[in-house]
C-alpha cells in the first residue's frame, strides 16, 4: 500500500495505537462542529474499520496522518467515492485534524500530497470537495488547494437536522494539464 511522505507527514495506513487518539478527536465538541455530534469510541473504531476495508477495496481511501518528526498521531485525510445524495458524483478530497494540530498548516500539507496521488496515480480527471457553508476554516484550505467554489453545486444535506449542518458548498479541481 502506498503511504504519502511531505516534508513534515507521513500519510499511512491505520494502525490500532491510532484508535484512542482518533476516538478523542471524535469526542471533541470543536474538532465535530461541521460533522455533528460527537461520535462514541465504538462509531469512532468502527469508522476505521469501514476506512481499512475501503483501502483493501480500492487501494485508496482515508489515510491516517502522523507528525514525521514526532509520530504523533494527528488525524486523518484522503480520498473517497461522493456515496450520499448530493447533485454531482465523484471523488472528493477530506481531511480532520485534531485541534493541536490546527493552524500549522498540516490540513493543507496533507491535501497536496492527497491531490497529487489522486491526479498524478490515479489518473482523476477531477477531484471534488464538500463541506458545511459555514466551516470557513476548511473552505480556505480548499482555496488554498486551487480549488474553485461550484455554487451550482451547493445542496442541502437532508441527512443533516435543520440547522448550520444542512446548507453544504462544493468545491472542484481539475487535473493538471500538461504543458
Amino acid at each position: 500500500m502506498t503511504d504519502l511522505h511531505t516534508d513534515r507527514l507521513l500519510l499511512r495506513r491505520w494502525r490500532d495505537s491510532d484508535l484512542a487518539p482518533w476516538a478523542e478527536m471524535n469526542a471533541d465538541p470543536e474538532v465535530r462542529q461541521h460533522l455533528g455530534e460527537p461520535l462514541t469510541r465504538e462509531r469512532s473504531d468502527a469508522s476505521v474499520a469501514r476506512f481499512e476495508a475501503e483501502f483493501e477495496r480500492r487501494g485508496y481511501g482515508w489515510w491516517a496522518v502522523e507528525v514525521r518528526a514526532t509520530g504523533e498521531f494527528i488525524g486523518f485525510a484522503g480520498l473517497d467515492e461522493i456515496d450520499y445524495e448530493a447533485p454531482f458524483t465523484g471523488v472528493e478530497i477530506g481531511w480532520r485534524l485534531a485541534r493541536s494540530a490546527w493552524g500549522l498548516g498540516y490540513a493543507t500539507e496533507a491535501a497536496r500530497a492527497v491531490l497529487a496521488f489522486g491526479f498524478d496515480v490515479l489518473e482523476l480527471p477531477e477531484i471534488l470537495a464538500v463541506t458545511t457553508a459555514t466551516n470557513l476554516r476548511s473552505q480556505a484550505v480548499m482555496t488554498r488547494l486551487g480549488m474553485t467554489h461550484d455554487p451550482a453545486g451547493n445542496f442541502d444535506d437532508l441527512t443533516a437536522p435543520e440547522g448550520p449542518l444542512r446548507p453544504n458548498v462544493l468545491f472542484r479541481l481539475s487535473r493538471p494539464t500538461a504543458a
